[in-house]
């Protein structure tokens, strides 16, 4: 009897961690928590970089100064990166005109990134960056350093959500349309 019991508990417990593994595995950020406090020295030397696309060509990403930037970091070997992407792509093209701006920036090799964008094309631009310029990611409260990342900076230069994990679009949606709209 107590032999049996053991099995059934350890049956149980394999069985919940599948399922949380199943979980994180699958599921994506519905619900965007309030961002971290970070200082805002960090969002500024974000938003001062100048990072190469994976052409090589040089992106300030001053350029988009006074508009709402979506900046997602990610990479080429990461799954849940390369699945919210498409949804990315779809929100940049429904917000641009709105003064949306969304900027991928991969650490990664620049030709992996040229490969991956000739494969699987995105409505914006894609940078790429070294391990170093992750360091950028912590500072915006990223930790781990995992990914994918993304942050949302809003007109003014403040940090408006920031995600770790594979953010669903509806949950970038809500965020969106109360930034853009008239106040």
């Amino acid at each position: 009897m107590k032999r049996a019991l053991l099995a059934l508990a350890a049956v149980l417990f394999a069985a919940s961690l599948l399922l949380a593994w199943l979980a994180l595995r699958s599921g994506s950020v519905r619900e965007l928590p309030p961002p971290p406090a970070v200082p805002a020295a960090a969002v500024q030397a974000l938003l001062q970089a100048t990072l190469p696309d994976s052409e090589g060509g040089a992106q300030s990403l001053s350029q988009w100064r006074g508009r709402i930037l979506v900046v997602n970091y990610w990479a080429t070997w990461c799954p849940p990166c390369r699945d919210e992407m498409p949804g990315f792509s779809k929100l940049h093209s429904r917000y641009a005109a709105r003064g949306v701006q969304f900027v991928g920036i991969a650490i990664d090799e620049a030709a992996k990134v040229r490969d991956f964008a000739r494969a699987t094309p995105v409505s914006y631009p894609l940078l790429v960056a070294d391990q170093p310029f992750a360091e950028t990611a912590r500072a915006l409260g990223n930790e781990p350093l995992a990914m994918p990342y993304t942050v949302v900076i809003d007109r003014e230069g403040k940090l408006r959500a920031a995600v770790l994990g594979r953010v669903h679009e509806d949950a970038l949606v809500g965020l969106l349309e109360g930034l853009v709209s008239p106040r």
